[in-house]
């Protein structure tokens, strides 16, 4: 049975894709593509059918990650079919958590600065779309900070599952 992770941001074109992008990496590294896929989306359907923000891409690509996206929105319906929903800020963690149908699904959600042990206080990835490059590529450190955590937490769960 598949495990399926859904990185959530803002409008799915700076930092949810970038994390997708990164953790896809991880999975295929780790040889556990066939056991876990791997999505986004954004809290709102602003860019719905757009690309990844060009910043975005360059960034992945500078740093040798596919860089292939389109944007859409998050739908509440999709908790049933999900394992893990993974909010890139504290606001988007209350705004999946508000959408959760069941307790269950509100406890899929979660932050993903929390798993990365060397986090600092803030547990936010700060949303670059209005700044410079340097944004994005915080972003990317960030977001590939918390991947092994993140890999960790998703192979457990995955031995859980055979166990």
């Amino acid at each position: 049975m598949t495990y399926r992770v859904c990185f959530v941001c803002t409008g799915n074109i700076c930092r949810s894709p970038m994390a997708e992008s990164v953790f896809r990496a991880r999975i295929a590294e780790a040889g556990l593509d066939g056991l876990v896929e791997v999505s986004s989306a954004g809290t709102g359907g602003w860019h719905e059918g757009d690309g990844a923000d060009p910043r975005t891409v360059a960034v992945l690509e500078a740093n040798g990650y596919e860089s292939g996206h389109t944007a859409r929105q998050f739908q509440a319906s999709w908790f049933s079919h999900l394992d893990l929903v993974i909010a890139l800020d504290s606001g988007h963690l209350k705004a999946l958590r508000r959408l959760a149908p069941a307790p269950a699904d509100t406890e899929k959600v979660r932050l993903l600065r929390s798993y990365d042990p060397a986090a600092d206080a803030d547990p936010d990835v700060p949303d670059p779309y209005y700044g410079q490059m340097d944004g994005f590529e915080e972003c990317l450190e960030m977001v590939e900070a918390a991947s092994p955590g993140l890999l960790a937490a998703v192979r457990q769960q995955l031995e859980g599952r055979a166990a």
